[in-house]
């Protein structure tokens, strides 16, 4: 049973907005969480590993889009929002929102070893009376196997002694219709008592509301759910691309016109593969876990292995129309236009563009590229021998000496006038220059 007057004082507190939230992980995700707690007048003190982060964000300073810098300040003159590397403070949080990576394996499967070590560190400071909710994407059970059996090794029980439970995430960078605070949170607890506490925390900072799910396993499922349902409507469209470029079909005329109908279609556009921190791995965190029920997750499945097949076909229309105008792709020299994962956002997780560029070194090519928000491309796990490079000023003087430019991220700040005008071959992967674009542009 849960301990009734702990439970009183922690939702008094909430009411009250003197409960202290601790944020564990500052980047996408976390860092816009807190200044919406901030926003709503709790005191945040968030937590991260990476010293450069915490030094950066003392100074006022920001690195997420959607996390203004003027908004770090304001909370931290306002004595609302502070953060600290030092993880023997997680104690002092009234309640803790992990909001750590969940990455793939190289074999594809779950790596939950930052939910594992932001959970230990959580035990060897909690206390009676402690709201922990995760809200890192997984599979269905993280949150009340793996999670809770990790708190309890600090000897208290969960659900008597301290509260947990599971509330996904829902960030959408680059949306400025819709910032943490405008939408709904799916809340679901280990048991009632949790699940009341997280769905009054979360009432009390986010006034799109709180949709309650009857389990954290629910609400885990939930998250999956939204991820895996874009990720096969895009591998869907991504296979039509295909397949109605063989029979003369452009696909963006078609999508165009079946847009029009008021109900029963909600479109979704193809491209260069997948990309970002959800759609390319959250699904195959339910494949993987759906084994374990003697179940298979086909849709899943296939969805994958079509979109982290589109850079091949991207790279291969690009040799295809290389070798039209009688060169090779070794020793070429093609431009990236966009190494983000999607339009108008500095975030490069998981973006096919990085793919197409590890594939066109290894052909040979010598590889540039220009992305009005990503100054350098940073160094990514999946591909660790990728050059230092740094974004090229788009010119005409540098079109010009281009044999190819592949359009990989439609940024609305990119001049395709001048891109149109300047080079001579032009890869089309998102439908950019569609519609009179004459003979240089290949669609991809």
């Amino acid at each position: 049973m849960p301990d009734l007057a702990a439970t009183d004082r922690l939702a008094a507190a909430i009411e009250e907005r003197s409960a202290l939230v601790g944020i564990v992980g500052l980047g996408y995700v976390g860092l816009p969480l807190a200044l919406a707690f901030a926003d709503a007048g709790f005191r945040v003190l968030g937590f991260d590993v990476d010293a450069t982060k915490i030094e950066r964000l003392e100074r006022g300073e920001s690195y997420v889009d959607h996390a203004p810098a003027e908004r770090i300040a304001a909370h931290a003159a306002d004595g609302r929002f502070a953060a600290s590397g030092d993880f023997g403070r997680l104690g002092e949080a009234d309640a803790l929102l992990l909001c750590v990576p969940t990455p793939l394996t190289v074999q594809r499967e779950p790596d939950v070893s930052y939910v594992v070590a932001s959970a230990e560190a959580a035990a060897r400071t909690l206390r009676p009376g402690q709201l922990v909710v995760l809200e890192s994407t997984t599979y269905p059970g993280t949150t009340e196997e793996l999670l809770r059996n990790v708190l309890e090794t600090s000897g208290l029980a969960c659900g008597s002694d301290f509260f947990l439970a599971y509330s996904p995430e829902r960030e959408d960078p680059g949306n400025a219709d819709y910032g943490t605070r405008d939408i709904p949170k799916v809340v679901g607890g280990v048991d009632t008592a949790s699940g009341d506490l997280a769905a009054a925390l979360y009432a009390a900072a986010v006034p799109a509301g709180v949709v309650r799910v009857s389990s954290a396993r629910a609400a885990e499922a939930t998250k999956l759910t939204e991820n895996i349902f874009r990720g096969v409507n895009i591998a869907l469209v991504n296979e039509l691309k295909i397949v109605y470029e063989r029979m003369g079909i452009d696909v963006w005329e078609v999508l165009d016109a079946a847009e029009t109908k008021p109900f029963g279609f909600m479109r979704f556009d193809p491209g260069p593969g997948w990309g970002g921190h959800c759609i390319p791995i959250d699904p195959f965190y339910l494949s993987w876990k759906a084994r374990e029920y003697g179940a298979a997750a086909r849709f899943i499945e296939l969805a994958g292995e079509i979109n982290t097949a589109m850079p091949n076909h991207v790279v291969g229309k690009l040799q295809a129309a290389l070798n039209e105008r009688g060169k090779a792709v070794k020793g070429s020299r093609v431009l990236l236009l966009g190494l983000a994962y999607k339009r108008d956002v500095a975030d490069p997780r998981e973006s096919p563009a990085f793919e197409i560029l590890d594939l066109l070194l290894g052909l040979g090519a010598e590889v540039a590229y220009h992305d009005p928000h990503v100054p350098v491309a940073p160094a990514m796990r999946n591909w660790p021998d990728l050059p230092e490079l740094r974004s090229r000023q788009l010119t005409a003087e540098l079109l010009a000496t281009q044999d190819a430019v592949v359009i990989v991220t439609d940024h609305r700040a990119v001049d395709y006038e001048l891109v149109r005008e300047h080079a001579g071959l032009i890869v089309d992967t998102r439908g950019v220059l569609r519609g009179g674009a004459g003979p240089s542009v290949v669609p991809a």
